[in-house]
């Protein structure tokens, strides 16, 4: 271990130290998954191996504002509701990824897996835009015997090897396996700010080549990021997270989407995962039975904050696992059944409690409900309109869903709120900081609320 490496674990060891103060944080969630200490962003790795689920994720546990190393952090259990956190998982510490460890994937492979990663490097030799020049990023490669302890880092694919026509912007692998061998795909920023997807294949997982790019005929965002391909029902989907796609009254509301093209890559063919304030970056797996999504729940770039949580030495969370189905060429998502273990006892509508399932049933047309006195939820004809009333949201205002909502599941953990419509057609999730948590529904539908019981997370810190 070279005196850099050290360094690095040195720093992680006495940043996770602060884990047992940022546990008693007020806004902490009880059933949905967050950094220890420090920030979290993207879902990487997700898998089930072994008899073990693994969820990695972005990791900054130095700084709730994300400074410091850009690092994996590691969850794994042997259900959805069972974890152990065993800390930093790959650090940036070799002169492919100094300045980050990006988003990746990961593969089961005997009793262990393979990890697919972006080794981000920023030169600072001179002043450079990151862009068109100055980044290097790295399709990096790591081996795990027993899916905990990693092997050594193996640089796949340089900047150089790249096609001419893209900016340094390429990132985000996404590996899967296929009866020819293994496919890749790249999220990349094309010259002229146009996003694109990189497809590679191979035959051994090692020694990748370009199949093909993938773009949209007409200009679709500047930067596509964390893409993900996976066939469902017999049908391919590709889900990609678009930057730069202007604004519509009920698409492409946030700073930033997330989503997937139904049958040919074509703006018309796009489909968002998520309606609310909240969301980015999802990343699919299968576990042998179905497919399931983590989304973050959180966003880049917005003009709110969670000043709150940040207070408390830690920032953001994981949605929770989602099942995703296939309905009339339409995906929807819903917690997947694990979740109803969680549910405790019913409770009334008015009672204090912070971390709760709200199911509503025969919604009828001007119907809402009130979450805390801060979040208000208003079912019209053909809309559904997710509207903050105080500084809860910490300057989120509102957000809408084209849709006929008949019923709802509203999951509340404290300082996360995720809304499913109808099966999950349509999903709101947001972060907020309420001082109350009591109930209010009105207008016209059937209400039952169940207390939710946290999951269960063991510290297991190991260090690499």
């Amino acid at each position: 271990m070279t005196k850099e490496q050290a360094e690095l674990r040195a720093r992680a060891a006495k940043a996770q130290e602060r884990i047992s103060v940022t546990a008693e944080g007020r806004y902490r969630c009880k059933y949905h998954l967050m950094p220890p200490v420090g920030w979290m962003n993207d879902p990487n790795g997700l898998c089930c191996a072994n008899g073990l689920y693994h969820v990695f994720f972005q990791y900054a546990p130095e700084s709730a504002d994300g400074a410091g190393m850009r690092s994996w952090g590691h969850y794994a259990g042997p259900d959805l509701l069972h974890w152990t956190f065993y800390g930093v998982a790959i650090y940036p510490d070799t002169e492919w990824d100094a300045d980050g460890a990006y988003s990746g994937s990961a593969l089961p492979e005997g009793e262990g897996l393979r990890i697919y990663y972006t080794g981000n490097v920023k030169h600072k030799d001179k002043a450079y835009d990151y862009i068109s020049d100055g980044r290097e990023s790295n399709t990096m490669l790591i081996r795990s015997e027993d899916g905990i302890s990693l092997g050594e880092k193996q640089v796949l694919l340089r900047t150089a090897d790249y096609p001419k026509e893209f900016t340094r912007h390429i990132r985000d692998p996404k590996v899967t396996r296929t009866p020819q061998g293994y496919k890749m795909v790249l999220g990349g920023r094309l010259r002229g700010d146009t996003g694109a997807v990189l497809v590679y294949v191979s035959q051994d997982g090692i020694q990748f080549s370009l199949q093909e790019v993938v773009t949209a005929p007409e200009k679709f965002g500047y930067m596509w990021e964390c893409p993900d391909l996976f066939e469902l029902g017999g049908e391919e989907f590709l889900c990609v997270s678009p930057q730069g796609v202007p604004h519509e009254r009920y698409k492409f509301q946030s700073t930033y989407s997330s989503g997937y093209f139904c049958g040919e890559v074509k703006a018309e063919n796009y489909r968002e995962w998520d309606c609310g304030f909240d969301f980015y970056a999802p990343q699919t797996f299968w576990d042998g039975k179905r497919r399931i999504l983590y989304g973050w729940a959180g966003m880049p770039d917005v003009p709110y904050d969670n000043a709150p949580t940040v207070a408390e030495g830690w920032q953001h969370a994981l949605t929770l696992p989602r099942e995703i189905t296939k309905k009339d060429g339409k995906l929807f998502q819903m917690p997947v059944r694990e979740m109803e273990e969680l549910r405790g006892e019913e409770i009334a509508l008015r009672d204090e409690c912070s971390a709760y399932e709200l199911d509503l049933e025969k919604i009828a047309a001007g119907a809402k409900v009130r979450l805390g006195e801060a979040l208000e939820i208003l079912f019209q004809k053909e809309e559904c309109v997710l509207r903050f009333l105080t500084q809860a949201g910490r300057g989120r205002t509102e957000r809408r869903a084209k849709i006929c909502a008949k019923k709802a599941r509203i999951f509340m953990d404290v300082s996360v709120c995720e809304v499913y419509l109808n099966d999950g057609e349509s999903v709101f999730t947001t972060r907020l900081y309420p001082e109350r948590y009591a109930v209010e529904a009105e207008g016209g539908c059937e209400a039952k609320r169940y207390r939710m019981n946290g999951h269960t997370v063991r510290t297991d810190i190991r260090q690499q």
